[in-house]
């Protein structure tokens, strides 16, 4: 079985590898597809510094919203395979509820000030 990037997903040796979060494969095959010379021509591509590009090969960057967006409208792969090839399985997002809880101690804004 292969997906439309041309990954074997029935091998067990390359699935393994591939469960592992790897953002160096997404970019080698960003720079294969576009046909690109290096990291700095991806860089160009996806109009990002080439720090970026940079961080994200060594790990202290991950791969953020947008830069995702702007790899799938430059490469016309879909999200979910580009997630594929970097290794996030996961099916679902989620947003902790931790998120839109107002903070403790914090008073509620009543939009009038009265001094």
């Amino acid at each position: 079985m292969t997906n439309q990037v041309g990954i074997d997903m029935n091998s067990d040796a390359e699935s393994d590898e591939l469960l592992q979060y790897n953002p160096n494969r997404l970019l080698d095959t960003l720079i294969e597809n576009l046909r690109l010379k290096n990291d700095a021509a991806l860089s160009r591509a996806l109009e990002v510094a080439p720090p970026v590009i940079s961080k994200i090969r060594h790990h202290r960057l991950p791969v953020g919203a947008s830069l995702l967006i702007r790899m799938h409208e430059v490469s016309d792969l879909s999200i979910r395979d580009l997630r594929y090839l970097m290794g996030d399985r996961r099916n679902k997002f989620r947003i902790s509820d931790k998120q839109f809880k107002p903070k403790e101690g914090a008073a509620p804004s009543s939009g009038s000030d009265q001094s």
